[in-house]
């Protein structure tokens, strides 16, 4: 018995002080479970930042009509808008997302740009489709796909994008990888068929792919209900999409996030080759700047216009890239004064570009004049 409670006398210490080292090392270790996380550090902008902005907003505000304006300096990651998260109708801009899709695929392996096509009559769709002359005097058109590519961004023809869509796997394809790509603000919509006679309150029928039969149908639509069609469209576009949205998409095109480096160098060659839209962003950029853009333009009722954008990249001779999405959701204005005011941004963008880079120039050799160092 007394060997028992001097054991247990000599126990009770090393108990205690193991019980106090628990009790004491708890506290230290819960605020390791509770740091702080410092938020982001917020972006300084520069006086010139702030004024190109400034300007962004006066240009928009300038014309009569739902504009939004953004810019994102391509490297740096930089936006610079005017009511740039506004969700407004791309139109043919959606041929972009279109092509961006067929290219992941060429890159993967399951299409090819080669693979031959034969268009005919039952492909025909409405509006801008000069592919459909061909058709016409031939009974059909043959060629690949490549082709039609090139025709649908640099022509913008309906009845070649329509065509590569339905190869790619349809519009929840596209949508698809927007989405994967993690491209917010971007909605693809559907097929040039579909929206332009849901927007002018009708249902597609194969029939109207030919001669006036679309716009007689069209004129034929009670006033009410393709007011009402038109409204709907204009209040939750199907192909809806930000121009913040879509210019960081394309600044991410140009940052190689995309595509392969072949398939972004194929895409951006034939951007800069559109046809469509020459009096819009690219006639306000200067003669030595690179411009690669995709145009959209809507359809009128009432005066007013649903969809008038001009969308794409710009390089200065330095090298330097912006991505700019100017869209117009609807309008009144006539279309010079739309050119115009999508010109202004360009020009606002080249002359940003220069005041920084002299700015830069500056300060470099500031900085050289006070280096002491032998």
């Amino acid at each position: 018995m007394g060997i028992t409670l001097r054991f247990i006398s000599l126990l009770l210490p090393i108990v205690g002080a193991a019980l106090a080292f628990v009790i004491m090392a708890e506290p230290s270790a819960a605020p390791q479970t509770r740091v702080a996380i410092e938020p982001p550090p917020k972006i300084i902008t520069t006086p010139e930042e702030r004024a190109f902005e400034q300007e962004l907003e006066e240009i928009g505000a300038s014309l009569d009509g739902v504009v939004g304006i953004a810019v994102v300096d391509v490297d740096a990651e930089r936006a610079y808008e005017f009511n740039g998260d506004a969700l407004l109708p791309q139109q043919s801009v959606t041929k972009l997302w279109v092509a961006l899709t067929a290219l992941a695929q060429v890159d993967t392996g399951e299409l090819s740009l080669g693979e031959q096509v034969t268009i005919g009559r039952e492909d025909l769709t409405v509006f801008y489709q000069p592919i459909r002359n061909i058709v016409r005097s031939r009974g059909s058109f043959s060629t690949d796909y490549r082709d039609l590519m090139e025709r649908a961004l640099a022509r913008s023809d309906n009845s070649a994008n329509d065509r590569l869509l339905r190869r790619v796997g349809g519009p929840q394809v596209v949508q698809d990888w927007i989405d994967a790509h993690g491209l917010d603000g971007v909605r693809f919509g559907t097929d040039e068929r579909t929206k332009q006679s849901a927007i002018a309150g009708l249902e597609w029928r194969q029939s109207f792919s030919f001669g006036s039969r679309f716009f007689d149908a069209r004129g034929n639509v009670p006033r009410e209900q393709r007011r009402e069609a038109f409204e709907n469209y204009l209040a939750g576009p199907i192909d809806g999409a930000t121009p913040v949205g879509i210019a960081r998409a394309l600044a991410a095109l140009a940052r190689g996030e995309l595509l392969s480096d072949r398939s972004t160098r194929l895409i951006r060659d034939i951007l800069a080759t559109t046809r469509s839209g020459p009096r819009r962003l690219k006639a306000g950029a200067p003669d030595d700047w690179r411009v690669e853009h995709k145009t959209g333009t809507g359809q009128f009722f009432d005066g007013e216009q649903s969809g008038y954008n001009d969308v794409g990249l710009v390089t200065a001779p330095d090298g330097s890239e912006y991505a700019i999405a100017v869209m117009v959701g609807r309008t009144r204005e006539p279309t010079p004064a739309r050119m115009e005011m999508m010109q202004a941004v360009t020009r606002a963008t080249a002359e940003f570009h220069r005041k920084r880079s002299s700015q830069r120039i500056a300060s470099d050799a500031g900085d050289e004049s006070n280096d002491t160092s032998a």
